[in-house]
Formats: structure tokens, C-alpha cells, sequence
């Protein structure tokens, strides 16, 4: 026992006594048993940039301490909240938030990601509803998904792209015949709130099934029973197997509307840059817009025209610039835009919109007078326009529609000539008369499309006037009647309408027109009868 003692006592002092060389020599012998134990072994330092938030408040941070913060850098913030780094100061950094923001307080810690805001992309997303952060909102599990892309990406080269030459077959009679709309073509879709904007968009994804086209929508500021309806009617139709939905609510922090559609167009690219047609709607622009405004307002950047920045046009420009159609190089792939505009008092040459419609290449106007008189869907032929117009319709429309538009602009105008009081001579009566069975053609109900061979019929029977003979009342039966008669075409006329050939062939003409006026027939008889039995009537039904 006293020996130990002794022992104890003598190690202490050594190590009393020890000097800085000895203690050297001890951690240099230490570290070199432990190479030879893990050669592989490295140390390496990361350094880490690391703010504080200067002030917060409504979705906007000012944060201090990120010297080398790039633009649009991601940061990281307390419990895993995002944010872009937008104002890039000499002393501070304005960052907008991407969650919520109201529980973040000044003092708390900041650090940067070393990247760009990026989002989840592939086939994964397919029938799901995600937010722009690419999160589930669906309570339908993670998402598992191999890469991801930056939300703000260049647009196509312009020697990358090819002409737009293909259809885009909307299901809805009134733009397919008169507003062709062509994959990789920007169609902007305006009118005032409640016109029907949104049907509009709906019943184009709901008419690409079966036909090898994906869908994205974007909701963007709307209220969570919009959305929700819009996801119940996409799912009641079939239609979210192939669809992305990406919602930014109107509770949502402006960051995320700000981020929405771009996130989404990423989304969409990746799809188009594996060969495949896309087809995206932005639901709708003005409130991404707003939400823009909102953030730069909040960051003290100098407002301009009705308060917006002097960046707005850029907002969307760079935005829609990235819908085009790929040449066969770089896979042949197509994204197709369909922004959504909101107009306040039937006003079209107001700031957003003007800007809209300088940059998409045609408008679909939805008229509010049209809607009251239950003309649906409320489309303003007048003011409505494709800028790439028959380049992307089928041959067999321009066939059967060529002067639908000035027939119909012609007796638009002697309807309301005649609404005078003006006595009108016979020949200007008969415009009047075939213009409003042209009218009671071109409505349609919402989620009912047509197919491109019923569409051609119908259009073929109004163009030969076999309409003009019934009567308003019986039209849509006589419509229905017709339609329904459209499975009897031959199968080698429907390929003819499919193809570059079109119906130019007179015995396919005629073919056609010998089954419309057996439909319609027995609507035309009964109408020329002078004092019908209530039960021929009824068979007409």
C-alpha cells in the first residue's frame, strides 16, 4: 500500500515537471499511432457565415453578418425556415421569407445555404398536391423523388426551339375552331373575376386525357375552397393522374405566391426536357403581381406606375419566356403556357395586362356581358386572338371554319344594329338568323369536351346552314343528336382529320355532310310541320 502511494506521488511530479518539447513529443507520437490506425483519416474545417435578423416583419428580414451572400442565395433560418436573399447591401442583406415568418424574432441566428432556392422534379409528383417549397399537401406521404432544378432557370436558346406546328386540342368548340392554341404557345386567358377563367383552364387539362400530355397547375393567392374544388373536379374527371398541383394559398406568406410559378415551371421543364408535351396554368398572375409588389414595397424598393417596381414587366416576361416548343435535338418536348389575368371593370389596357398580352401570343377574352346572358363558355370572339392562329389547327378546321369568325363578327354587329328598333331587309335578317344558330353551336357546358370528329361535324353542318331551318329551342337536342352521331364517320375519314390531310376531298365532304342532315332530319321536319302533335314533339326530344 505504501509502495503505490510512493509510485502515485512520483507520477504526479513527472508530470509537474514536464516540459512543452516533452508534451510535444507525446501528442506528435499520439497522433502517429492514430495515422497508423486510420490512414484515410483527414481533418478539415469548414467555415460557416453566420448572421442575426435586424428586423422582421410581414414576410420580409433584414438580416447583418453575411459579407459574401450571393443573390437569391437560399437562407437558413430558426426551425428550418427558408428564405431568398433579394436586397444585397453594403451592411445588410433584405431577405424574403418562405414561411412562417411570425415566429422568427430579431436577434435570432442566421446562416447561409451556399445555393439557390431549388424544387423536387420527375414523375414522382404525378397526381400529387405540393407547395412551392415542394412539400406534400396531400397527407399522401413523402415525396420521393432522385433530382431537383432551380426555380429560376434561363429560357430556351432560340436556336433550341422549333416552330409550334402541333395542336393543342382543348376540347372546347368555340378555340379550337376559332382561337387554335398550339403546344409551346403562350395563350393568355383575361376578363373580369367570375367570367369563367378558371373553367376555362380546367376543361383544357380535363380534355388531355388519353392524348400523352402532362399537366401542372398553379394556384397562386386563391382561397383554399377554390383550390379544393378545383383538385375535387380534376379528380372526379380522371384528371390527377397525370396533373402537378402547385398551391400557394392566399393565407400563404407573399414569398411563396412570389416563388409559386416559378417553382412550377421547373417542374413542367423537367418533363418537357425528357420529350414530352407539358401544359402549365398559372391561376392566376395578378396576384402573383401583387404579392411582388407587396415584397418590394416592404423591401423600400422605389415603386413606379400604380406602385409596382420597375422590374414587373421582367417578373413575367422571363417567366413565360420559358414555354416553347424543343427541337428534335434536344427532344422534341413542349410546354405549353396558359396565364391566367384578372381585368377590373372590363379594363384591357391597364398596366398588368397590357404587359401580359405584349409578352404571351394571343388572349382568350371571357366577356362578363356574355356570361350574364349564359353565353358560356363567355368567349369575346372580337377581342380574342392567337397570334400563331392556323400554323397549329388541323387542316380540317380551316376546311369547315375558315370564315366562322367573320360570320359570326358580322352578325354581331347587325344584332346590334337591329336592338334599334331598325327595320333590317331580308338578307340582313337570314345573317341574323344563321349568326345566333352559330352562337347556340359554340356553347358548351364546363367539363364536357368535345372530340376533334364531333367538333368537325357540328362545324360543317353550321358552315352548310343545316341549322338554320330549326328552331332555337330544339338547337341543343339537335346539337346533342348530331354529335352523337359522330362515332358512324369511317375510319378512314377520321385519320384523314387527324392528319395533314385534312377533308380537302370532296367524296369525305360529302360523306360527312350526308350524316349530318340525316341527324338532323327529323329536327327539321318537325319544325317545318304547321300545327305539331305534342307527341311528334316529344319523339323529336
Amino acid at each position: 500500500m505504501m509502495c503505490s502511494s510512493m509510485t502515485s506521488a512520483k507520477r504526479d511530479s513527472m508530470q509537474n515537471s514536464a516540459t512543452p518539447d516533452d508534451l510535444a513529443n507525446v501528442l506528435e507520437h499520439t497522433f502517429a499511432s492514430l495515422g497508423q490506425l486510420s490512414k484515410d483519416f483527414r481533418m478539415a474545417l469548414r467555415s460557416r457565415e453566420v448572421g442575426n435578423i435586424i428586423h422582421n416583419a410581414n414576410g420580409v428580414a433584414t438580416v447583418s453578418g453575411l459579407p459574401k451572400v450571393g443573390y437569391e442565395e437560399l437562407i437558413r433560418f430558426r426551425d428550418g425556415l427558408l428564405g431568398i436573399a433579394f436586397n444585397i447591401d453594403e451592411d445588410e442583406v433584405g431577405v424574403v421569407l418562405l414561411g412562417d415568418y411570425w415566429k422568427l424574432k430579431a436577434g435570432d441566428e442566421v446562416q447561409r445555404s451556399g445555393r439557390v432556392m431549388d424544387v423536387p422534379v420527375g414523375d414522382a409528383l404525378l397526381g400529387r398536391v405540393i407547395n412551392p417549397l415542394g412539400e406534400p399537401l396531400d397527407n399522401a406521404g413523402p415525396i420521393n423523388t432522385e433530382s431537383r432544378l432551380a426555380i429560376e432557370r434561363p429560357a430556351t436558346p432560340i436556336m433550341d426551339r422549333a416552330p409550334v406546328t402541333t395542336p393543342l386540342q382543348t376540347g372546347i368548340k368555340v378555340i379550337d375552331a376559332l382561337i387554335p392554341v398550339g403546344r409551346g404557345q403562350r395563350e393568355l386567358i383575361l376578363g373580369d373575376r367570375q367570367t369563367g377563367k378558371t373553367a376555362l383552364a380546367i376543361d383544357t387539362i380535363v380534355n388531355q386525357r388519353g392524348k400523352n400530355v402532362l399537366c401542372v397547375y398553379c394556384a397562386i393567392g386563391q382561397r383554399g375552397a377554390s383550390v379544393a374544388k378545383v383538385i375535387a373536379t380534376l379528380r372526379q374527371h380522371d384528371a390527377m393522374k397525370y396533373t402537378v398541383v402547385v398551391v400557394a394559398e392566399g393565407s400563404s406568406p407573399p414569398g411563396l405566391s412570389y416563388i409559386a410559378p416559378y417553382a412550377a415551371t421547373s417542374i413542367a421543364e423537367a418533363f418537357m426536357e425528357a420529350g414530352r408535351d407539358v401544359l402549365i396554368v398559372y391561376d392566376d398572375l395578378t396576384q402573383h403581381a401583387r404579392a411582388y409588389r407587396e415584397l418590394s414595397l416592404l423591401l423600400k424598393r422605389p415603386p413606379g406606375r400604380e406602385a409596382f417596381p420597375g422590374d414587373i414587366f421582367y417578373l413575367h416576361s422571363r417567366l413565360l419566356e420559358r414555354a416553347t416548343h424543343l427541337n428534335d435535338e434536344h427532344g422534341g418536348g413542349s410546354l405549353t403556357a396558359l396565364p391566367i389575368i384578372e381585368t377590373e371593370a372590363q379594363d384591357i389596357s391597364a398596366y398588368i395586362p397590357t404587359n401580359l398580352i405584349s409578352i404571351t401570343d394571343g388572349q382568350i377574352y371571357l366577356s362578363p356581358s356574355f356570361f350574364e346572358l349564359g353565353t358560356l363558355p363567355a368567349v369575346d370572339v372580337g377581342r380574342s386572338v392567337s397570334r400563331v392562329g392556323g400554323k397549329a389547327q388541323r387542316k380540317a378546321y380551316r376546311a369547315v371554319a375558315s370564315n366562322l369568325k367573320l360570320t359570326y363578327a358580322q352578325f354581331e354587329e347587325l344584332e346590334n344594329f337591329s336592338r334599334f328598333g331598325a327595320r333590317v331587309d331580308t338578307a340582313s335578317q337570314k345573317i341574323i338568323d344563321h349568326g345566333q344558330r352559330v352562337r347556340m353551336s359554340l356553347k358548351q357546358a364546363e367539363c364536357s369536351p368535345v372530340s376533334v370528329e364531333e367538333q368537325i361535324l357540328l362545324l360543317l353542318a353550321v358552315k352548310e346552314g343545316l341549322f338554320d331551318a330549326i328552331s332555337l329551342d330544339l338547337m341543343p337536342k339537335a346539337e346533342t343528336y348530331l354529335l352523337n352521331t359522330a362515332k358512324d364517320i369511317p375510319q378512314e375519314i377520321r385519320d384523314n382529320i387527324e392528319s395533314v390531310k385534312g377533308i380537302s376531298d370532296d367524296d369525305d365532304n360529302q360523306t360527312l355532310l350526308n350524316l349530318a342532315k340525316a341527324a338532323l332530319e327529323r329536327f327539321i321536319s318537325a319544325e317545318t310541320k304547321t300545327s305539331p302533335k305534342p307527341e311528334n314533339n316529344e319523339e323529336t326530344g
